[in-house]
């Protein structure tokens, strides 16, 4: 179901994007400067309920005034127990805006593939512990729960709204979801064995799956 999902939302704004594109031609297009460097505030909102804040910024080249290619990056600074995506999260995006741009406002789609990566992603248990007395039930052996980076391909896909109060500086805000792919991987994690009074490690294998975040970004940028 999540990932028909995902696959549908970028279905979705691919079509819009073409659609705009479209009628953007058909009306003739506004002059733009080419070129927009903004400072960008976001939220993401993951599907355990919890959400995190951060700062990141965003390069846009217009090459029409209703096509550009964007690059941005963002950084949630606090430790965030989302999941799978725990710790302190980064992201990195490249793709595509296409909408109908006005005088004085404008609205898009936008598909941007990137990563997102967070610091305390992957997990696993660690033996660091072996019983020292017999029966080895007296004494259990101990194992760490151990935290590594986790990096996963993501899309940022949305509508984005703009407005120009002058010639140079633009305010933004994008409204979406951020589709993010897990490959599948295998964990080792400790068993009881009831016959020998000990504890063994046993691998398990997480399937692959897509989970998507409401992602919502307000910006204020200068166009040269």
């Amino acid at each position: 179901m999540k990932n028909k999902f995902g696959l549908s939302a970028i279905i979705a704004i691919f079509l819009l994007c073409g659609s705009l594109a479209a009628e953007a031609q058909d009306n003739g297009s506004v002059a733009v400067r080419k070129f927009e460097l903004a400072a960008d505030f976001s939220t993401n909102t993951f599907d355990v309920g919890e959400t995190a804040a951060g700062l990141g910024g965003r390069l846009t080249y217009n090459l029409k005034s209703y096509f550009a290619l964007e690059a941005a990056g963002y950084f949630f600074p606090q430790e965030c127990f989302c999941g799978r995506h725990a710790g302190q999260i980064t992201e990195g995006f490249f793709g595509v805006k296409v909408g109908k741009r006005f005088h004085k406002w404008g609205i898009f789609g936008k598909a941007r593939p990137g990563l997102m990566s967070s610091s305390e992603g992957k997990f696993d248990f660690v033996l660091v512990g072996i019983p020292t007395t017999s029966p080895p039930s007296i004494n259990f052996p101990s194992f760490a729960f151990e935290q590594k980076r986790l990096t996963t391909f993501a899309m940022d896909v949305g509508g984005v709204v703009e407005f120009y109060p002058t010639k140079r500086i633009i305010t933004r805000f994008d409204f979406g979801s951020t589709i993010i792919h897990y490959g599948p991987r295998t964990i080792d994690f400790p068993v009881f064995n009831p016959v020998t009074g000990g504890f063994t490690s046993q691998q398990s294998t997480i399937p692959a799956q897509n989970r998507g975040t409401l992602q919502f970004i307000a910006g204020v940028g200068f166009r040269f």
